[in-house]
Formats: C-alpha cells, sequence, structure tokens
C-alpha cells in the first residue's frame, strides 16, 4: 500500500468560499448561518439555514464546458467550484499529467427539484378539482423540459462534471450514504491511491437540501431546529439546549496524491491519509444506537486500517449535529473507543458554524482536519454556553485552540446508521 498524502483543499461553504477565508472563519469561530435568501420562507417553520453566497462560477469552467452550466445543479455546481479550488491550490497542472491515472470520487444524495422549473408542470396537469390529468402530462413536459433537464438531478453528475472539465479518465465514482458520503468518499479514493489504482484523485461531497420541500420534511421529521434565537446561535453541538440541527449547503473537494509523486514536484503536503473505517448500525432508520456499537465500530475500523493505536490520536473532528440523540451517542462513542483517556481529548464541531451540509458536510470537515494538522489549531465549537451533563467531553467550547496534532480523526454518522470515520497524520516528512 502506497502512503496518500492531502496536497489540495478546496472549499465552498456557507461562512466562506475558498481555504482560506473557509478557514479563517472556522478559527475565528464565524458563523455562516443566517436568514434564508434563496426563497421566501414566509410560512415554513424554519427560515435560517447555512447557505452559500452568491459567486461566480465561470473562473471553474472552461469555455469549452460552459453548456454544462445549464444542467448543473446547485449541488454539482458547488462540487466543481470546490474541485477547481483543489486542483489550483495543489499546483497541479493535471493537463500535464496521465489522464488515466486521475480518479473523482464525490458524495452526495438526493438532489432537489428547482421548485420554479416544476412548479408550471404540476399547475398545468391538474384538473381544477386538483385531481391529476394524466392527458395533459406529456404536452406540459414537453413544453417545459428542456433536452437533458434530467441530467440535472442525477446524483452522479457531480463527479462526472469534475472529471469532464479535468479531463479525469480514471476511475469515476459517487457514494449517497447520506451524512457518511463526504467522509467516505475520500477514504475510498484514499485506497484507490494506496492500492495503486491512480496516482491522483479529486474526493469529497458536495450537496445542498435548501428547498421549501426539503425543509417541511426535514421539520417533519423532528431534525431540525426551531428555536426562535439568532440564526448564528441556532446550531449549538454538544450544548445542553441544542433542539436540532441547521440544514447546510456546500462542498468540500481534497486533492489526493500518491507521496513519492507529490515530492517529486515539491508540492505543499497539509496531511497524510492513513485510513478509512465503515460500518452499519441495524438498529433504527433514523435513530442511531444509543450503545454507540457501530459508531465505535467504524472508528476501531478505521484505526486498524491506519495501523494506528487508539492513544495515538490527538484531536477528533466530531460530526457533531446539534440534535440530541446523535450528539449523546457521539460522546458515548468517544468514550468506548478511548476509555478514560476520552476526557481529555479534545474533540469539536464545525457544525455550529456552517450548518449541516448532509453529503458534503465529511468533506468539509476533513478539509478542516487537515487544515487543524498543518496549521496546529483545533477550530472551536461555538454556542457551548449551557453545558450538558450527559455530554461530558473536552468540545473545544467557543474559542479556537492552538495545539500541536500529530494523529487525528473525523467522524460521520448518517441517516439510516452509516458510520464513516477517516484517519489522518501530519506530514513530517
Amino acid at each position: 500500500m502506497r502512503r496518500v498524502v492531502v496536497t489540495g483543499v478546496g472549499v465552498v461553504a456557507p461562512n466562506g468560499i475558498g481555504k482560506d477565508a473557509f478557514w479563517s472563519s472556522c478559527v475565528n469561530g464565524r458563523s455562516g448561518v443566517g436568514p434564508i435568501r434563496s426563497f421566501d420562507t414566509t410560512s415554513l417553520p424554519v427560515r435560517v439555514a447555512g447557505e452559500v453566497p452568491e459567486f461566480d462560477l465561470s473562473p471553474f469552467v472552461p469555455s469549452a464546458h460552459r453548456k454544462s452550466l445549464k444542467i448543473m445543479g446547485r449541488g454539482a455546481r458547488f462540487g466543481v467550484a470546490a474541485a477547481g479550488l483543489a486542483v489550483k491550490d495543489s499546483g497541479l497542472d493535471l493537463s500535464r499529467e496521465n489522464s488515466e491515472r486521475v480518479g473523482v470520487v464525490m458524495g452526495g444524495g438526493l438532489v432537489p427539484m428547482d421548485l420554479p422549473e416544476i412548479a408550471p408542470i404540476v399547475a398545468s396537469i391538474l384538473n381544477s378539482d386538483g385531481q391529476l390529468n394524466l392527458d395533459s402530462l406529456e404536452r406540459a413536459g414537453r413544453d417545459a423540459l428542456y433536452p437533458l433537464w434530467i441530467l440535472k438531478y442525477l446524483p452522479n453528475m457531480t463527479a462526472a462534471h469534475i472529471s469532464l472539465i479535468h479531463g479525469a479518465q480514471g476511475p469515476n465514482s459517487t457514494i449517497v450514504t447520506a451524512c457518511a458520503a463526504g467522509t467516505q468518499a475520500i477514504g475510498e479514493a484514499f485506497r484507490l491511491v494506496a492500492r495503486e489504482d491512480v496516482d491522483i484523485a479529486l474526493a469529497g461531497g458536495a450537496d445542498s437540501r435548501l428547498d421549501p420541500l426539503l425543509i417541511l420534511a426535514y421539520s417533519a421529521l423532528g431534525a431540525l431546529s426551531p428555536a426562535q434565537r439568532s440564526p448564528e446561535e441556532v446550531s449549538r453541538p454538544f450544548d445542553g439546549e441544542r433542539d436540532g440541527f441547521v440544514l447546510g449547503e456546500g462542498a468540500g473537494v481534497l486533492l489526493l496524491e500518491e507521496l513519492e509523486h507529490a515530492k517529486r514536484r515539491g508540492a505543499l503536503i497539509y496531511a497524510e491519509v492513513l485510513g478509512l473505517g465503515t460500518s452499519f448500525d441495524a438498529y433504527a432508520v433514523t435513530k442511531p444506537d444509543p450503545e454507540a456499537r457501530g459508531a465505535s465500530r467504524a472508528i476501531r475500523w478505521a484505526l486498524r486500517e491506519a495501523h494506528t493505536d487508539a492513544s495515538d490520536i490527538d484531536y477528533i473532528n466530531a460530526h457533531g449535529t446539534s440534535t440530541r440523540l446523535n450528539d449523546l451517542m457521539e460522546t458515548v462513542a468517544v468514550k468506548r473507543v478511548f476509555g478514560p483517556r476520552a476526557r481529555n481529548l479534545p474533540l469539536s464541531s464545525i457544525k455550529s458554524m456552517v450548518g449541516h451540509l448532509i453529503g458534503a458536510s465529511g468533506s468539509v470537515e476533513a478539509a478542516a482536519l487537515a487544515l487543524t494538522l498543518h496549521d496546529g489549531v483545533l477550530p472551536p465549537t461555538i454556542n457551548q454556553t449551557h453545558p450538558d451533563p450527559s455530554c461530558d467531553l473536552d468540545y473545544v467550547p467557543n474559542c479556537a485552540r492552538e495545539m500541536p496534532v500529530e494523529t487525528a480523526l473525523s467522524t460521520s454518522f448518517g441517516f439510516g446508521g452509516q458510520n464513516a470515520a477517516l484517519v489522518m497524520r501530519r506530514y513530517a516528512g
């Protein structure tokens, strides 16, 4: 197995676009959660989210691919931008690489349809009594839909667009394991490079669930916080007053490279990827196992693949959703794996500043972990103001902490019981 390093970091997040803006916000505890601006929320039970600010995508899409913009969904746009930022940050000219040795693995998930696009179709196929009129369906679709419209909503299209733009002809995969997808995508890409299938891989996740219907669905599930407080204070992982997560959107992409390949070109190395662990709870579709058996198993298996002992872990970038059950389960998982040492092991959740990016969350958190290893700074869990006796670990409350980190862990636990954990190490030559 070859050694695999991170040489490029690309992030599109609610609190910053680009590695430097994102990391500055994380280190300084700046939240990107605010009122939703992209659609009217007057009649919705939740009106805040981690929404990505408007930005110009054109620098990331060469002129030969500009026509693709029409069939890029919102999440795919974020993924394309994050991949472009990662490539630029790496200093690699992919056009000079063997394109068959470049792979792409992206995490994603449910792709919401653009309501303004489909509303006219729905309106035109309903009778006056609200019943479906199938006779008008073909005409409505023909009049309203453009060729290739469906490509905008296929979950694999983010990876496809990235590969087309960068000419990557190696393995191309999409991981759809809910909130664990971004973490698992990076781990699977690590394995591609380690076992010599490719030399370079663009890996991460991209997602956007900011859609009125999905907000209603998550609210009906009881997952979103209904809290009436300042938007930047709503997401509060591990805090005693947490009452649900905040939806976010964005993308994180890491450029992974075989170590000797990176060294030959004098690349800046942020961190080394050591191992992935995945597992399934087999407990319930929406509730995590309160005994954290699946989550702790994923962590142990990541440590095993990394040939690393639990005593070597210095820090955890936690899943930390800000829900009652998940934060408690994650606390239990840390105690199960690390024993008495858990009390002195710092962990923090950047979801307190960006919200829950679902399929992109693990990748953005992995980007933060790579920067932690490189810079020796732990991002804080903001909004830690009311201690919860059940969540009694060191969550790096409210302020960043300078601390040298040698080996660290990122965790992701998804709806349905899918778990992923990733181990990284500071690169010291």
